[in-house]
């Protein structure tokens, strides 16, 4: 697998929490969509991208796996 799998085609809303680190998953495959549960592994071409939350709030984390933004949703979804 070269390209990651596209878990949804739109974003994922989650609420985070200021200071808290997030592990986004960028193959695709976790069962656990948007965060990593290790299914990367398996194949051994992804990395879980970490992210830290500044505030607290309604982040878009990227469903598609094809962002420029990772981990957070760019709109590339749109043109797929």
């Amino acid at each position: 697998m070269t390209t990651p799998h596209m878990a949804q085609k739109g974003p994922y809303p989650v609420q985070v929490e200021a200071g808290k680190d997030y592990w986004w998953c960028a193959c695709g495959q976790s069962k656990s969509q948007p965060f990593c549960v290790g299914s990367h592994k398996k194949e051994g071409i992804f990395k879980p991208v970490q992210w830290k939350a500044e505030a607290s709030g309604t982040k878009y984390f990227c469903g598609c796996k094809q962002t420029k933004s990772q981990p957070m949703c760019d709109g590339t979804h749109k043109s797929l």
